[in-house]
C-alpha cells in the first residue's frame, strides 16, 4: 500500500465517498472528516502527508482550517471546491493552500494533483536545499550557486527580475503562486502597478523559456490568480542517458 496518508475533508457524503473510493483504489491510506473541527483534530493528531479540503464546511470556512493548520505545519493542502470565483481561489491560496481544484473534477485530475504534491513532499523530506544545488526540470537547468540558467545546455541571459521570478517558481514547482505572493516576494509589496509589471516580466521570461513554436510550456498562467511552474518529464532518451550517468534531480 502507498505510504502516503491523505486527509479528506468533505461534508458532502457522495463526493467524500467518491474521493475515498478513488484513494482506496489507488492504494492510498486515508482519513476522513466532515467538518472543520474534525479536520483540525485529525490533522494535528495524525499529521497526514496531504489534505484534500472543501471550503464550504458546516461549522467554519475552509480558509480558517488552512490558516490553523499553517500555524504548525506546511503539509500540502489541495482545495476541492465548487467555488469558481477568482477571489475565492486567491483567498485560499494566499491563506496557504498549495493547489485548487474546482468541482466538478475528474478523478484523473485529482490523482495528478496528488502526485505533484507527493513529489514536492519528497523533495522537502529529502532535506535538499535548492539554494545550494542544481534544479532541473525537463530541458531547464538552474545553478542556484552560480546564478546561471540553461535551456537545453544553452545559457539563458535573464534580467535580475526574470531570474528572481524563475527561482521563485522553481522552488515552488507544481504550486500556484498568486500575484500577491509573487509581488511581495520580488518587490516587497503588492499594488496594481506591481501586478502590471509582473505580467510584463512574466511575458518576457516565457518568451526566453519557450523559444520553439508549440514547444514545452514551463510556466502556466492562471488568469486573474497567478502562475505555476509545471513539472516537465525528461524525454525517454535523456532518461536512459541519465541512468548511465546519474545526476541529482530535485
Amino acid at each position: 500500500m502507498n505510504k502516503t496518508l491523505i486527509l479528506v475533508v468533505e461534508d458532502d457524503r457522495p463526493i467524500r465517498n467518491l474521493i475515498v473510493t478513488t484513494l482506496k483504489t489507488h492504494d492510498y491510506k486515508y482519513l476522513a472528516a466532515e467538518n472543520g473541527a474534525s479536520a483540525i483534530l485529525e490533522a494535528s493528531s495524525h499529521n497526514p502527508d496531504i489534505v484534500l479540503l472543501d471550503l464550504g464546511l458546516p461549522d467554519m470556512e475552509g480558509v480558517e482550517v488552512i490558516k490553523k493548520i499553517r500555524t504548525w505545519s506546511n503539509m500540502p493542502i489541495i482545495v476541492i471546491s465548487a467555488r469558481s470565483e477568482d477571489m475565492d481561489k486567491i483567498e485560499a491560496l494566499d491563506a496557504g493552500a498549495d493547489d485548487y481544484i474546482t468541482k466538478p473534477f475528474s478523478v484523473e485530475e485529482l490523482l495528478a494533483r496528488i502526485r505533484v504534491s507527493q513529489r514536492r513532499l519528497a523533495i522537502t523530506q529529502s532535506g535538499k536545499q535548492p539554494e545550494t544545488s542544481v534544479f532541473e526540470n525537463g530541458g531547464l537547468k538552474i545553478d542556484y550557486t552560480a546564478g546561471c540558467t540553461f535551456l537545453k545546455d544553452r545559457e539563458l541571459h535573464l534580467t535580475p527580475i526574470e531570474y528572481k521570478l524563475l527561482c521563485l517558481l522553481s522552488r515552488n514547482v507544481g504550486k500556484v503562486l498568486t500575484h500577491t505572493y509573487i509581488t511581495q516576494q520580488i518587490w516587497g509589496r503588492c499594488s496594481e502597478n506591481d501586478v502590471a509589471s509582473l505580467r510584463v516580466f512574466m511575458a518576457t521570461l516565457r518568451k526566453k523559456l519557450e523559444l520553439e513554436k508549440n514547444g514545452v510550456q514551463y510556466i502556466q498562467t492562471h488568469i486573474g490568480i497567478g502562475y505555476r511552474m509545471l513539472r516537465i518529464e525528461k524525454p525517454e532518451q535523456e532518461t536512459k542517458k541519465d541512468s548511465i550517468n546519474p545526476q541529482t534531480i530535485i
